[in-house]
């Protein structure tokens, strides 16, 4: 073959590394569970394709983690720790290698009209890269992602849901739709059902991303609904069609629906809510929290007062209240940029009152120097911080 004739064949071999690498990518979320940060790093430096060749031949974690030295700056203190962890994680993934079938998963998908978005492709969400080793590696989507607002916000709460929450989930979820806002949730029982439903009657845009396949509507009674959120919004789900729902895979769930919204917003939850796991998300992750306030006799309150009290959330009543929350404002006009995780880091770390230097922002918010400085570029541009002759400063 003639340089001539590799540089004539480089789209077709190109094309055919991209699809290598989304095969693979399916076959690995037959084989790992939701956020396994393992199997992430490992894809992430070696390449989904590569890193299953490795794996499905048998390779030792002490094999791995020597091709992985060539591809990543690891020191030399870290390496047996490193072994450890590709060593627990072939132990998590060793019972699926040889059982998964990416053909029959794809017959599957394209049953039900489903299909597999990576990183690479234009409507990946990205704000779902702010959950780092833990992003997903790849989504089976069923509807329409492109035309979702960029301003979101995930409604959750009890799925023993009272009067006064549905109506209030109602109230809320239809005044962000007459906003432009697209409205998040997991479309379960009580406050998610409500959410998709109000935003549905709105003719707005929502999303449910759901702990099981998106061929296997969970819970069955609310299959119309999720068959209509599928059809007018989308639905999403890191698992293979086929997939069955675990107390495991809907606390995971829990960290998509936070990552994907602006903001999210605990409407009623109990003292021990499964919401409160998609807000504690949603804190770690630097996006705003808010949480409506109840009667004080409701234990179906209890834990948004919990929220409120203990971590910082926003009391929010309105939709204008959560509108502004996501940064619009009652009208739908912005109120501030979107920020990713780093810069929301960056700001925690400054102050109004003196100026710091990037190695005392770099210390107080737990990043390396380069992520800094990249995101006071991007904080100088949008006018949140300035430089001045002692450091950087809010503005």
């Amino acid at each position: 073959m003639t340089p001539d004739d590799v540089g004539n064949n480089a789209p077709a071999i190109e094309n055919a590394r991209d699809e290598a690498e989304r095969r693979a990518r399916e076959h690995w979320l037959g084989i790992v569970e939701p956020g396994d940060s393992t199997a992430h790093s490992v894809i992430g430096a070696l390449g989904a394709s590569t890193a299953l060749e490795l794996v499905s031949a048998g390779a030792s974690a002490r094999d791995i983690v020597d091709v992985l030295v060539e591809h990543v700056d690891a020191g030399a203190e870290f390496i047996d720790d490193l072994v450890d962890l590709v060593s627990d994680g072939l132990k998590r993934w060793s019972g699926r290698l040889g059982a998964i079938d990416v053909d029959a998963v794809r017959r599957s998908a394209a049953a039900c009209g489903a299909r597999f978005v990576i990183p690479a492709d234009s409507e990946w969400p990205w704000a779902l890269d702010d959950l780092g080793e833990h992003a997903p590696l790849g989504l089976w989507v069923r509807g329409a992602l492109g035309t979702f607002p960029d301003r979101s916000v995930a409604l959750v709460g009890s799925r023993n849901s009272t009067g006064y929450g549905e109506h209030v989930t109602v109230e809320i979820a239809s005044g962000l739709v007459s906003r432009g806002l697209g409205v998040v949730s997991g479309a379960a029982y009580g406050i998610d059902g409500h959410a998709h439903r109000a935003a549905l009657a709105s003719r707005g845009e929502t999303i449910a991303i759901l702990a099981g396949g998106v061929d296997r509507p969970y819970p069955a009674g609310h299959t119309e609904l999720i068959e209509r959120v599928a059809t007018h919004g989308a639905l999403i789900s890191e698992v293979p069609c086929g997939s069955p729902p675990t107390k495991w895979r809907f606390l995971q769930r829990n960290r998509l629906i936070s990552a994907l919204a602006t903001a999210t917003v605990v409407v009623e939850a109990g003292w021990r809510s499964g919401s409160l796991n998609t807000a504690a998300h949603a804190a770690t992750l630097g996006r705003p929290l808010g949480a409506v306030p109840g009667p004080v006799t409701s234990a179906t309150s209890a834990g948004c007062h919990r929220l409120l009290r203990d971590n910082g959330a926003t009391c929010v009543t309105t939709a204008d209240d959560v509108a502004e929350l996501a940064g619009v404002s009652g009208d739908g006009d912005l109120l501030q940029p979107l920020r990713d995780w780093t810069q929301t880091r960056v700001l925690d770390a400054m102050t109004s009152r003196r100026s710091r230097s990037v190695d005392e922002i770099a210390t107080l918010s737990g990043l390396d120097h380069d992520s800094v400085r990249a995101s006071l570029g991007a904080l100088d541009v949008l006018g949140d911080v300035r430089h001045s002759a002692n450091g950087w400063i809010m503005s």
